[in-house]
């Protein structure tokens, strides 16, 4: 038995080495400052969690235990956060707060039952676990619904395998520690099942992520390479999907790139790399709203449409709901539809 767990404490540390070297490299990378915040502390929460729950090395006796559980604790958290900015989703702040402060509140509770009870309250491990749990799953959904959006397939493979294996580890942890009273931390099996698939896991994504620099995360930033003139296929294609940009394809609601593939007759891979790679754009979503908000514009400054909703433009071009057509208006704008509408109306009277 002490030789299997020393076999599983020097894979979480294994682990945790390679966990702080990409932090390392992700926090002076080029990506916005965002996503390497979001990415560091998600990596450092996973390293705090795969070294807490070794009781080779009796962190639970040493005075930073405090700093490193909560660390732990808002692994979950991190990978929330973390699935937000990388698929570009809002993070909604309330539940934010709302997960952010149960988890203190827990990690409070914890460190009470450390140092002065000796003992662990059944009610705070449930409520920390349900937490954890809803976290990932909803992680893993946020990954799955946008996984067709980034145009590049090495950066979307990454990111929809990154958060996918993290949130199943999570709710791996978050079964096997519910089950049979934190049985995670005393069955030597199931230590060594989570430590090895951890390690093996971190190793390819560390060796994908240190090769490949920021990329792999965001490169919105990055400067653009001089692209050569298109082939006489790619010039095809882009004269197909200039037709099907022409007959306003673009406002048909859940519109993805699939569909657009199948209905040009082409590969989805090739519409993939024209858009990317050949007219510079980072994801499906910018595509379609460099076209939809050049209407918005034009609709927004038409007096014969004053009178229109602004959900029902937002409707009209496409747009699932109201909120994503503000945010892709504000940020191609600078301002809202409404005060975009009345300084061009205004302007015309």
């Amino acid at each position: 038995m002490d030789r299997l767990l020393l076999i599983d404490t020097a894979m979480r540390l294994m682990s945790v080495g390679q966990l702080l070297l990409m932090a390392l490299v992700v926090g002076r990378s080029g990506a916005p400052a965002r996503i390497r915040w979001a990415s560091v502390a998600l990596l450092v929460c996973v390293a705090a969690y795969l070294a807490i729950v070794s009781p080779a090395l009796y962190l639970w006796r040493s005075l930073a235990w405090p700093a490193i559980q909560i660390f732990s604790l808002n692994a979950p958290l991190a990978l929330w956060v973390f699935a937000h900015l990388i698929f570009e989703r809002p993070v909604d702040k309330r539940l934010f707060a709302l997960a952010l402060g149960v988890t203190l509140i827990d990690w409070a509770i914890f460190t009470h039952a450390r140092f002065v009870t000796h003992q662990m309250p059944y009610g705070a491990d449930v409520v920390q676990h349900a937490v954890a749990f809803l976290l990932a799953v909803h992680a893993i959904a946020i990954a799955i619904a946008n996984r067709g959006d980034d145009l590049s397939e090495k950066r979307r493979m990454f990111r929809l395998g990154f958060v996918i294996v993290v949130g199943v580890e999570t709710l791996g942890v978050v079964a096997a520690e519910s089950w049979g009273n934190h049985r995670l931390r005393t069955d030597i099996g199931l230590m060594l099942l989570q430590s090895g698939t951890s390690l093996l896991a971190i190793l390819a994504f560390g060796a994908a992520m240190l090769s490949a620099n920021a990329e792999l995360l965001f490169d919105a930033e990055a400067p653009r390479p001089e692209r050569p003139p298109l082939s006489p296929a790619e010039h095809v294609l882009k004269q197909k999907l200039d037709a099907a940009m022409a007959d306003h394809v673009y406002r048909e609601s859940g519109l993805t790139i699939g569909v657009l593939a199948e209905r040009l007759g082409v590969p989805e891979h090739r519409l993939r790399a024209l858009i990317n790679q050949r007219l510079g754009y980072r994801n499906f979503s910018d595509f379609l709203n460099s076209h939809r908000i050049g209407d918005a514009k034009a609709w927004l400054g038409d007096p014969a449409r004053v009178d229109l909703p602004v959900l029902t433009l937002a409707m009209d071009l496409g747009y699932g709901s109201l909120a994503p057509f503000n945010r892709a208006f504000r940020d191609a704008t600078g301002t809202s539809p409404s005060e975009y509408r009345r300084a061009a109306i205004l302007e015309k009277s």
